[in-house]
């Protein structure tokens, strides 16, 4: 089976074609369990994910807050390994049809084989992998493996990037590009926004690459503003928050699913 890159390529432009954003969750794989995580990151799709990102739990996940780390931590004492991460990424594809990514660091595909992941992954029907922590300049023996088996490779920019930092990575990715900012402490929302605001213009001057934002958003009214400015609107701690707070199962499953629906809705909204 061929990797789903240009399903992934065709549901942002449709997103665009419809003048809104598309609506992108993520969710660790084996949180709370495999099958829980399976049904849960399906419920985002239904309730009106355009994409979701599957993460793959890492022992020392630097660049994720306190609640991914704790859902990660609860994937790994559960004995999650990469094939639970494959296999979540094939349930959710099939059940949905909906472009599925694999959200890593670089570590355990290294390990795990670049070739033999990359296969894999397109064999599950996966759209693509996002690797926060691969610099592009040791990225060419993945890129290439992406290339043969059609799958995304989406980087990460920062505020901090300089724009000649920007042309690289993007000229190098594919799918998307990922523009990383945090929503920082209360009362610095604003600035912290509008420096979203100027990383997304400045990504698009060096790429035709959609650029989907992820920026602690957790609810209608915050995806409504990231709307405005990015082609995507990127959500997984909200998410997770849900099923860490649940006191069973299906009604994590059910509030998430009702999230996905209101920020659904957040995107597609005016102004």
């Amino acid at each position: 089976m061929a990797g789903n890159l240009e399903l992934l390529e065709t549901v942002l432009a449709k997103a665009g074609a419809e003048g809104r954003s598309a609506l992108v969750g993520y969710l660790p794989a084996g949180f709370p369990t495999v099958e829980g995580g399976v049904r849960a990151a399906t419920a985002m799709i239904e309730g009106g994910c355009d994409v979701v990102e599957i993460g793959l739990p890492h022992s020392d996940p630097v660049l994720d807050g306190p609640v991914i780390q704790t859902a990660d931590d609860i994937a790994l004492r559960g004995g999650l390994r990469i094939t639970d991460v494959i296999r979540t990424v094939a349930e959710v594809h099939r059940a949905t049809g909906a472009p599925i990514l694999c959200m890593t660091y670089w570590n355990p595909v290294d390990a795990y084989g670049v070739e033999r992941f990359a296969a894999d992954l397109a064999e599950a029907g996966g759209a693509g992998c996002i690797l926060p922590d691969l610099p592009v300049e040791e990225s060419a023996p993945w890129r290439a493996a992406a290339a043969e088996h059609g799958l995304a490779t989406v980087f990460v920019v920062a505020p901090s990037s300089r724009d000649e930092r920007l042309a690289t990575i993007t000229a190098a990715g594919s799918g998307f590009v990922y523009a990383a900012s945090l929503m920082g402490v209360t009362g610095t929302r604003e600035s912290v926004g509008a420096q979203a605001q100027d990383l997304v213009r400045r990504t698009r001057a060096t790429t035709g690459l959609p650029v989907c934002v992820g920026l602690g958003v957790s609810d209608a009214g915050q995806a409504a503003e990231v709307a405005g400015f990015a082609d995507g609107v990127i959500v997984g701690s909200a998410f997770v928050k849900l099923l860490l707070d649940a006191p069973d199962l299906d009604t994590g499953v059910a509030e998430v699913r009702s999230l996905a629906g209101a920020l659904a809705g957040g995107v597609r909204r005016d102004g």
